[in-house]
């Protein structure tokens, strides 16, 4: 059978949604090479020898995804090309923005991208565990299953990283739990496994509505969290102790005005996928609608903050 590899070059900031459309126009499974990883792999004293050579442009992404040959290729394509456009429409850096197109012959391309994901352990409890690799729990660590064929926001990528060890941390027995923009699932997936009473989790794409709670029953965690489509906050409904919002920052300063509707006393936001070049006005946003910046966390170029009313009330 014939496939066609359809890669496109963007920023970091952009890998999420870019894997999030391939995604929806029905991608056999995605693979993202981020030079800046490799990098890190090399430097990282893990391997005694490697003939990869460091790489010198690590300003860019590539997120490939792979497709059937068929008659509806060309329809598929088209609706990519649109949904990149969309992506740009709402303030995100797809830049460069390189579509690159392959045909390959004779693998079956729907299963080799599963050679690229293992069971990786993110924090000091929480592993991801894919569903064809056996894992057994170690002590008190929470499993998350998932599949980074059929989900985007596994945990691999910095900002859902750095939000999924901070929960270990701000998650505590009983605790109501908002999970904005809640993609795969993941951030509620972990919050009912840490303890959490009760999540509301929400996202304004059917597509990662129909994903997140398809992981939340395949992690048993159905009683817990409840999945809806919403803009933000306009289907929440009362005060959670925490609030997750692994965003971008034009979002996450979007929702700052609503938040003391949606905060209960004493609760805290957790607020990522915050790209560098954007922290500051992140900062200032918060300061301006009343809040400060408990804790900054930067991985690569992105940040993760922990933000709570002034004065801690």
């Amino acid at each position: 059978m014939e496939w066609a590899e359809v890669g496109f070059r963007t920023s970091h900031e952009a890998v999420e949604a870019v894997s999030a459309l391939f995604e929806e126009t029905g991608a056999a499974g995605t693979v993202i090479e981020d030079p800046a990883l490799i990098n890190e792999y090399i430097h990282s004293g893990l391997w005694d020898y490697t003939d990869i050579p460091e790489q010198k442009d690590t300003s860019t992404v590539t997120v490939k995804a792979y497709f059937a040959a068929d008659d509806a290729l060309d329809e598929k394509l088209a609706a990519l090309r649109m949904g990149l456009d969309a992506i740009a429409a709402r303030g995100v850096d797809t830049r460069p923005a390189e579509f690159l197109t392959a045909r390959l012959q004779d693998e079956d391309w729907a299963n080799s991208w599963k050679k690229y994901f293992h069971t990786d352990k993110i924090g000091k409890r929480i592993v991801i565990q894919p569903s064809w690799e056996e894992y057994e729990p170690q002590a008190d660590e929470v499993v998350l299953r998932l599949d980074p064929g059929a989900a985007f926001g596994t945990g691999t990528h910095p900002t859902t990283a750095m939000c999924l060890r901070a929960l270990e941390r701000l998650v505590k027995p009983g605790v109501t739990v908002f999970d904005v923009g809640t993609g795969s699932g993941v951030l509620s997936i972990a919050a009912a496994k840490l303890g959490a009473a009760k999540v509301q989790a929400a996202d304004y794409d059917a597509t990662a509505v129909r994903v997140a709670r398809e992981n939340i029953e395949a992690n048993g965690v159905a009683g817990v969290v409840s999945v809806g489509e919403s803009d933000l906050f306009s289907a929440f409904d009362g005060k959670a102790e925490l609030v997750t919002a692994n965003l971008i920052a034009d979002l996450v300063i979007r929702l700052l005005p609503d938040l003391d509707a949606h905060l209960a006393a004493g609760g805290v936001l957790l607020a990522s996928g915050i790209i560098d070049d954007r922290a500051q006005e992140v900062r200032e946003a918060a300061e301006t609608a009343g809040f400060s910046i408990a804790e900054d966390h930067a991985e690569k170029e992105w940040h993760a903050m922990v933000i709570r009313r002034r004065g801690g009330s």
